[in-house]
């Protein structure tokens, strides 16, 4: 069963979500497009603001920053959480197992706690691919396993071809994309949905809405997003930013709630084009069955 954050945690700390036997926190840092420099001092700066939750990929490019912050925290090793992952180019058995190797190397580190297939290949057997990520975690590699960006479709194929359980389906979900389809199916498999690009790739910080919520609550536009997020039951979010100031406040959360009324107004922002990743490899979306229109 995946617990729902609880919003009286202290806003220095992010709630753990349970899935799968897994215990993610339910906020982390995003790192992607992070230099080296800049993502060492995130890391750093979101370590000493609270968060146990950092979320890489050998295609980003900076694992090994990232390690270098790691390895420079004072942080105990089990009271942190890392995820990384494994590119779709390289989901083919022998591929994958040296991928996630020269990942978790790269990290310094024994194990991840987290890998993901990063993005589905249609190329390459489901089955396949989901055997090397089982073997991986069997080898001692990564405690959990998971997978990104996959829809509806692709996820319910992934339970059923995994020899061992998932525990993540990292997507894109913010407020103008409705994922209620995917909420669904991460719920019936007690998988989390964790959120990228949760502020819409900075579109939704304008939107006339979240500025008037963020007006009553005293907040910051992100940080109603944020909350309107990791409130949902088994959803967890990793922004991105290199501001240790917005870092700490990214994290500020857990301490408020928006009411059910509020969720609403702001679930209703959904749009027909409200995605803001398309990667020229990306699947076949999920679709809404109704949408309001809108303007890309």
């Amino acid at each position: 069963m995946i617990g729902n954050p609880s919003a009286a945690t202290p806003a220095a700390t992010a709630p753990w979500i349970e899935a799968n036997g897994a215990r993610i926190p339910a906020l982390g840092l995003g790192t992607w497009q992070s230099t080296h420099r800049e993502g060492v001092n995130a890391v750093r700066a979101a370590l000493d603001a609270g968060y146990r939750h950092i979320d890489t990929a050998a295609r980003y490019d900076n694992e090994q920053a990232v390690g270098e912050a790691l390895a420079a925290c004072a942080v105990p090793r089990d009271d942190f959480f890392v995820t990384t992952k494994v590119w779709h180019t390289e989901l083919r058995a022998g591929d994958f197992q040296r991928a996630a190797q020269r990942s978790v190397a790269r990290l310094g580190l024994d194990h991840v706690d987290l890998l993901l297939v990063h993005w589905p290949n249609p190329a390459v057997p489901l089955e396949e691919t989901l055997g090397a990520l089982c073997d991986v975690q069997r080898s001692g590699l990564t405690r959990h396993i998971g997978v990104s960006n996959f829809p509806v479709a692709l996820l319910e194929r992934a339970v059923a071809v995994s020899p061992l359980p998932l525990v993540a389906n990292q997507c894109e979900y913010h407020p103008y994309l409705d994922q209620t389809a995917l909420l669904a199916a991460c719920a019936r498999h007690g998988i989390a949905l964790i959120a990228h690009s949760p502020l819409g790739s900075g579109r939704l910080l304008a939107d006339p809405l979240i500025a008037e919520v963020a007006r009553d609550h005293g907040r910051t536009p992100a940080q109603i997003i944020l909350r309107w997020l990791v409130q949902q039951p088994g959803v967890a979010a990793i922004p991105k930013s290199s501001d240790p100031t917005r870092i700490a406040l990214n994290l500020a959360v857990f301490d408020f709630t928006l009411d059910p009324a509020t969720m609403a107004r702001i679930g209703a922002l959904a749009r027909a084009h409200g995605r803001v990743s398309h990667p020229v490899w990306q699947p076949e979306w999920d679709v809404p069955a109704s949408l309001p229109a809108a303007t890309p």
